[in-house]
């Protein structure tokens, strides 16, 4: 298929929740095509369906050459302390922000056939699930920041060039 473009912040698609990808969809192929070609890109570490202006459960990842995806994927679990690491977005592209994510995390979910998968890491693949999820659920990880960082982090983003 095709890398497709990313929806930037202040797209109502990216703060809406994802629709179930229901058994036998159409476009459930294209879709998974599409993410896997996006996410191969340089710098990806995940990319949500709803970042290509999809409304549906699904995304791809990219973490250490480890290329896959997971349809209706449901965080089974995390663990650890919570702590603070930089996180970035491709939809709020050119910024790093301080953001609390679980050590570990594990979803649960279904491939293209429907047969049952599960992802799950420490580092960057529980960042990416955490980041991910929330995606899917209509956030951005901008929503998760403290306060005062938040306040800075949309004072810079109004000053982008791109909002």
């Amino acid at each position: 298929m095709t890398e497709r473009a990313i929806r930037l912040f202040g797209d109502p698609v990216l703060k809406t929740v994802s629709d179930p990808i229901r058994e036998a969809h159409p476009g459930a192929r294209a879709l998974v095509d599409d993410l896997l070609d996006s996410v191969r890109l340089p710098g990806r570490a995940g990319v949500a369906a709803c970042q290509i202006g999809v409304n549906l459960r699904a995304f791809s990842y990219n973490i250490d050459g480890d290329v896959g995806y997971i349809i209706n994927p449901v965080l089974a679990e995390v663990s650890g302390e919570p702590a603070l690491v930089e996180e970035g977005c491709l939809s709020v592209p050119g910024f790093y922000f301080p953001r609390s994510r679980y050590p570990y995390a594990r979803a649960t979910g279904v491939d293209l056939d429907g047969t049952p998968v599960e992802i799950g890491g420490e580092g960057l693949m529980a960042q990416a699930i955490q980041h991910e999820l929330d995606h899917l659920d209509g956030k951005l990880y901008i929503d998760g920041l403290d306060q005062p960082t938040k306040r800075e982090a949309m004072r810079l983003i109004r000053e982008s060039d791109w909002f």
